[in-house]
């Protein structure tokens, strides 16, 4: 059954923190999967899960760096080894892991990178955001399909953005082999991909128990802009005029936790039972984009909060659904 892309009135707000949304939830006993869950939002949702007593494993291309910085918060998170840009390693980590015979309760595909300032590919040809940011995960999730229906109740939560709204998936050149690359628009048809996803995936999922989401966590200045100026992170507003982070959730400025706690809410709130396939941000489900609203570095944060309906269409969804079979070689099997 399909989800209302409308809010629901979770009673949280833009500066609700991953501490509020977990609080009362008890998750002994379930195992979750977090990419990029050694850095930045990832980290903090990773943390999270882990307090509220789940078993959650984190694939990383630099496992050695990646335990570092799990070690910086207190450990109780395994570190595994994978490239979400290597085939290979992404079918042994989900081999190994639906071999070992667990469950999969959460799988949180939060790891990305943005804005690559020159056109950049995979080993395949495939453009390096659209490849990283979702075929990877595209891969990953049903690599991992066999435990996500083994747990009898699981979610999907994908990390999208805002940024969803800067492009459409471009069919007809998705890897910029004819049209000149820009990083923006590569980045931008990545998140939409993500939200696509969470749609068909849900779709297939439903009757097996697994629900799919998509989300916008805020702006949050991670390591994930690190190919911005701090000249463009001022005239976003996300730094003031000394270069300091600006946290002000009413204008979609959050701190880490603030920003991650959308992903929690997603993985793990009784709220979102029965529903899936849905765009959410501020730990809500979000409304479609207003008529004339704008989404651009240069216009500010003008009409921000809003999914495009290109990004939740089924039959867009469907479409890319078939082109990630034949990129990746990864079919579905229900």
């Amino acid at each position: 059954m399909t989800t209302p892309q409308q809010p629901i009135g979770s009673g949280f707000t833009p500066a609700s923190t991953t501490v509020e949304v977990i609080r009362g939830i008890n998750l002994v006993g379930q195992v979750a999967i977090v990419t990029g869950g050694y850095a930045g939002l990832g980290l903090e949702a990773a943390r999270t899960l882990a307090s509220a007593g789940a078993r959650v494993i984190v694939p990383a291309r630099d496992v050695e760096r990646a335990r570092r910085a799990i070690a910086e918060i207190g450990g109780g998170i395994e570190v595994q080894y994978m490239d979400l840009t290597d085939p290979a390693s992404i079918n042994t980590f989900a081999r190994d892991f639906v071999q070992s015979g667990l469950p999969l309760h959460i799988l949180i595909n939060s790891a990305g990178i943005m804005a690559l300032p020159t056109r950049e590919c995979d080993a395949r040809g495939n453009e390096l955001q659209f490849s990283t940011n979702h075929l990877g995960h595209f891969q990953l999730t049903l690599g991992l399909w066999p435990a996500l229906k083994r747990a009898q109740g699981a979610r999907v939560v994908s990390v999208s953005s805002l940024g969803h709204r800067f492009s459409n998936v471009l069919f007809d050149d998705i890897n910029f082999d004819r049209r000149d690359y820009d990083p923006w628009l590569a980045y931008g048809q990545s998140k939409t991909a993500n939200v696509l996803f969470a749609v068909a995936l849900d779709k297939r999922g439903e009757a097996h128990g697994v629900r799919a989401f998509s989300l916008h966590p805020g702006g949050i200045v991670t390591g994930l802009a690190k190919h911005l100026s701090i000249e463009t992170l001022k005239s976003t507003g996300n730094l003031d005029e000394n270069g300091e982070v600006v946290i002000d959730p009413s204008r979609d400025m959050k701190s880490v936790p603030q920003g991650a706690a959308t992903h929690v809410w997603c993985a793990v709130s009784p709220q979102l039972d029965g529903m899936g396939g849905v765009f959410c941000t501020d730990s809500d489900i979000t409304p479609l984009v207003t008529e004339g609203s704008v989404f651009s570095l240069d216009r500010g944060r003008e009409g921000r909060i809003g999914v495009e309906a290109y990004a939740i269409d089924p039959e867009t969804a469907e479409r890319l659904w078939a082109v990630c079979e034949q990129l990746t070689g990864a079919h579905f099997e229900a």
